[in-house]
């Protein structure tokens, strides 16, 4: 399949004299979706914006659909969308415009703008809302209206930092649906979240980092094996456990 992200030996941090990430090395490929867990402090964010471009590395290098962004910064941000923990809107711009400028931002043709964009406004229950300012919504409703901007992007990767804070039961199924559905299509999905048993659930493969660095990656057979499962059994939960403690809850 082909590889979508790849995160090459990867150090880097916030200064140089004290990296926080140590060699980090990854790759996401067409069709899968890979949950990026650790503890508070672990360097999933960190991590998060070295791809985003918001951090440059010490050491290493990421290319998404084979382009880093030194080569070109445009090719290279237009392949993936971005859904932070805590959502940035523009208070002075409704939904429909909010929808409306992520769709010139990524050249989607007009008619599959309204076409989806009608769409997700239904599955997110949002349609009442689509004249409504963005400071006049819930934080929940923001979030939904950051899902459905990368939604409506249709990019090749999608980088999705706990998306399920502040959502309804409804918005949760339905983000859960149209990342099945997305991954169906052939994109790749790096999803963080605290929610293991959500991880477990929908996702592919796993990246288990501590302290700065990949403790494992792999599916949960790997995980399991990495944390010293010797039966194979266990959730991705006791699994993870085992890798960030050390031993057996």
């Amino acid at each position: 399949m082909e590889t979508i992200l790849r995160v090459s030996q990867l150090t880097g941090g916030y200064t140089p004299r004290r990296p926080v990430l140590h060699g980090i090395d990854f790759e996401l490929r067409a069709g899968e979706m890979v949950g990026l867990i650790g503890l508070n402090g672990a360097g999933k964010s960190t991590t998060i914006k070295h791809i985003l471009g918001l951090m440059h590395p010490h050491e290493g290098d990421v290319k998404v659909a084979g382009v880093s962004l030194q080569e070109s910064p445009q090719q290279y941000r237009s392949a993936f969308a971005y859904v932070p923990e805590t959502p940035v809107l523009f208070d002075e711009l409704t939904v429909e415009e909010h929808l409306r400028l992520s769709a010139m931002a990524y050249q989607v043709p007009e008619e599959q703008y309204e076409q989806s964009a009608a769409s997700l406004l239904e599955q997110y229950q949002m349609v009442p809302k689509r004249k409504a300012f963005a400071s006049h919504l819930s934080k929940g409703m923001k979030q939904k209206v950051m899902i459905m901007s990368a939604l409506l992007a249709a990019p090749p990767l999608y980088i999705i930092d706990e998306p399920f804070l502040g959502l309804d039961p409804l918005g949760i199924r339905s983000l859960l649906d149209q990342l099945v559905e997305v991954k169906r299509r052939g994109a790749a999905i790096l999803m963080s979240s605290h929610i293991l048993s959500t991880v477990e659930t929908y996702c592919d493969r796993f990246i288990v980092m501590h302290q700065g660095r990949i403790a494992a990656q792999g599916d949960l057979d790997a995980i399991r094996s990495a944390a010293g499962m010797e039966q194979r059994s266990g959730s991705l939960e006791d699994a993870f456990y085992r890798l960030v403690t050390g031993g057996d809850r």
